[in-house]
């Protein structure tokens, strides 16, 4: 009785924190027209503490939405711009000589906030990649000999444009996989772009955004989301979904097997419970549902399973093994 009624107060907690969750989106709404998967995505990142990489074509208001986010919220915000000349001082900082008092003294760089906007991450070749991998994956920078802590919470939000476009880097494997999901952007709709020229087609468009939730806040919301229950048989189901990554084989998916080089780390195992539980709660429920798993798992795994040469020659993407493994992988 004590276990229902505690599921009951959480769910009302729950309800509770998503009125103000609606305010944002509808501040975030009041700037960016459509493109809602991308804004619960990053939303979606902001609580299960998971770094977030957007990827399409420029024009998609990539940027714009995560600093328009940015704004909703009170937490320290920069933005980055990386270019293939953006050298690792630029981003986490560097020692700075003192003339008058003769020491050198620490001029901490953009990293040193607590929403980074990492604009075209992929236009910056490895040894940036490297100096960022360190905050995303410690939350901590070394500059000189002293190694600096973060201020929590701390995430990258990372834009970068499709690779087959001129003057970009692939990411390293290790950095891609410290994204908690790579989100694709799409265009929008006739309708929403219609709008999109209505309110945007002046020389000084409206941008005005109120800051809403505090650190205290999204803290709280964390700890709820830690709450909602997740069953063992959804447990078991996410399990198979990632060993069905490693060796499809063992799950009668041959047809997969022979375009795997690599299947997906722990990381996505955590990022799918955790994810899963973000979207229950968005959706105001305690519990989490099959189709919360199902619904997040695309952006969480696309950018783990990596494909052979023969994926490539075929034109079979991760998108597709993710549908296919969807569709066959049984609830145990």
């Amino acid at each position: 009785m004590s276990k229902s009624l505690q599921s009951s107060e959480l769910e009302k907690e729950i309800l509770a924190k998503g009125q103000i969750i609606q305010q944002v989106r509808n501040e975030i709404g009041h700037v960016v027209i459509g493109q809602q998967v991308m804004i619960d995505r990053l939303i979606i990142g902001l609580f299960a503490n998971g770094h977030i990489l957007l990827e399409g074509v420029p024009g998609l208001a990539k940027t714009l939405t995560i600093s328009t986010l940015a704004r909703s919220l009170q937490l320290d915000f920069k933005r980055i711009q990386f270019t293939p000349d953006l050298l690792p001082a630029d981003l986490i900082g560097t020692l700075i000589y003192n003339q008058h008092t003769h020491v050198f003294e620490v001029k901490k760089g953009p990293i040193f906030s607590n929403l980074v906007l990492a604009d075209e991450i992929n236009r910056s070749p490895a040894k940036v990649q490297s100096a960022l991998l360190e905050a995303m994956a410690e939350k901590q920078v070394t500059i000189g000999e002293t190694t600096y802590k973060l201020d929590l919470p701390f995430l990258v939000l990372a834009t970068q444009n499709p690779l087959e476009q001129e003057g970009t880097y692939p990411l390293p494997e290790a950095q891609v996989d410290r994204f908690m999901m790579k989100v694709f952007v799409n265009y929008p709709t006739l309708a929403e772009e219609k709008e999109i020229m209505r309110r945007m087609a002046f020389t000084a468009p409206k941008q005005t955004v109120n800051a809403l939730l505090s650190k205290e806040e999204i803290f709280a919301i964390r700890k709820l989301i830690d709450q909602i229950h997740l069953s063992e048989t959804l447990e078991d189901y996410i399990l198979h979904l990632v060993f069905a990554t490693r060796n499809p084989e063992k799950y009668k998916l041959p047809e997969l097997e022979r375009y795997l080089a690599f299947g997906v780390s722990p990381r996505a195992t955590i990022a799918l419970n955790l994810g899963a539980k973000c979207v229950a709660f968005l959706k105001g429920r305690g519990h989490v549902l099959p189709e919360d798993i199902k619904s997040i798992a695309p952006d969480i795994l696309n950018h783990r399973i990596l494909l052979n040469y023969e994926a490539e020659a075929d034109g079979f993407t991760s998108l597709q093994f993710i549908e296919k493994l969807l569709h066959t992988i049984p609830l145990q």
